[in-house]
């Protein structure tokens, strides 16, 4: 029982290693684009999954412990954290780690380049229009995919 709290590297490793593997991921994240886990699809759902298992190791490392893991975490929660409170202080800051909208729609009609340099299909538009209560992109006057990877859609005054 005495192994559960044993830890095979100091005690520091493990919270530089969650908070390196948490930058790491999130800059991962970022290069993937805005819909990467914009509407979690069963990809996203797959990806996430194998994500956690093969990062494991970069976390803990070899260890068996109980200890280890939780200071990982520790790791990870401290620099969501420190992040969070930059982008709340620094608006520049903001904008790097959370990007910038793209605009898909003005004034009724699709933007298929902004389309395609984001890897957005007819059909997720479609379901974005159908979710607002739209038909089509006719009655929009501007829509965006957010830095989030979700589509707001501004409706035609009417």
């Amino acid at each position: 029982m005495s192994d559960v709290l044993t830890l095979s590297a100091p005690l520091w490793t493990f919270l530089v290693r969650g908070s390196l593997t948490y930058l790491g991921l999130l800059l991962l994240m970022r290069l993937a684009g805005k819909r990467s886990f914009g509407e979690l699809s069963a990809f996203d759902v797959v990806v996430i999954a194998l994500a956690g298992g093969t990062l494991r190791t970069a976390i803990i490392g070899e260890d068996q412990g109980m200890l280890g893991p939780f200071l990982g975490v520790a790791g990870i929660l401290v620099t969501d954290k420190a992040i969070a409170w930059a982008s709340a202080r620094a608006p520049w800051f903001n904008r790097v780690m959370e990007g910038f909208p793209t605009l898909l729609v003005r004034e009724g009609q699709r933007d298929r380049a902004a389309m395609r340099s984001q890897s957005l299909t007819d059909a997720a538009l479609d379901r974005a229009l159908h979710a607002a209560g739209l038909e089509d992109e006719r009655e929009v006057v501007i829509g965006r995919l957010e830095p989030n990877g979700k589509i707001t859609l501004v409706r035609r005054a009417r």
